[in-house]
């Protein structure tokens, strides 16, 4: 079994390079990929698996092994034939979890429509945000306050299902501080510490960055 979650950066602009320096940073393993030999290169000095190929070529997914990646990220919005090319590559490969970067909503209808499981706009989610939410692994949105704090919002995990908030003591458990409980659109800041937790219901929370790994 991996003991960590592998992935693979296609297209190595401003938002890409953002997207893999954090993921490296945090301990991920990341191949980083550009058809520009000078990207490449200056990537190097900070991304340690580097590979210069041109993404929308069968064969070079395949020499790549991006079939065994579990998260494809492919950032090539200013190319929309290379970008569904290459999402079209990586689901075919068997790739269960491709991430593309769209310029516009026709743009982010194609490529869902190709088999991308996520689309994201750049203006409305940076390079560095969206790899912190694949290192929350579980939590549905993280946003960081500063360099230690996020908030976060979390799905209500099984055991803490039928319970309220005494009973659970997540305070002190986790170290972290509920400020909202979110059902569908509803989001309630005065909240009710015997309330019942359950399925449908989220949790926004304030944490130390750092401890948020007890939740995965």
């Amino acid at each position: 079994m991996k003991s960590k979650k592998t992935y693979a950066v296609f297209g190595l602009g401003r938002y890409g390079i953002a997207v893999a320096k954090e993921l490296v940073e945090n301990g991920m393993e990341v191949i980083a990929v550009d058809n520009e030999e000078r990207i490449i290169n200056d990537a190097a000095a900070y991304l340690p698996v580097c590979k210069r190929a041109d993404v929308t070529d069968a064969e070079v997914i395949s020499r790549l092994g991006i079939g065994n990646i579990d998260t494809v990220i492919v950032c090539m919005a200013s190319n929309l034939e290379a970008s569904v090319m290459a999402v079209t590559l990586c689901k075919e490969a068997g790739v269960r979890n491709v991430i593309a970067k769209c310029a516009n909503e026709m743009q982010q209808k194609i490529l869902l429509r190709v088999g991308a499981d996520q689309v994201v706009f750049p203006e409305n989610e940076s390079g560095t945000r969206l790899a912190k939410n694949l290192l929350s692994s579980g939590f549905i949105d993280m946003i960081s306050l500063s360099k230690d704090v996020s908030m976060v919002e979390i799905d209500i995990k099984d055991e803490w299902r039928g319970k309220n908030l005494i009973e659970l003591n997540l305070r002190k458990k986790y170290g972290f501080n509920i400020v909202a409980i979110k059902k569908g659109e509803n989001v309630n800041v005065n909240i009710n510490p015997e309330q019942v937790l359950d399925a449908e219901s989220s949790l926004i929370v304030i944490a130390n960055t750092a401890k948020l790994g007890k939740l995965k």
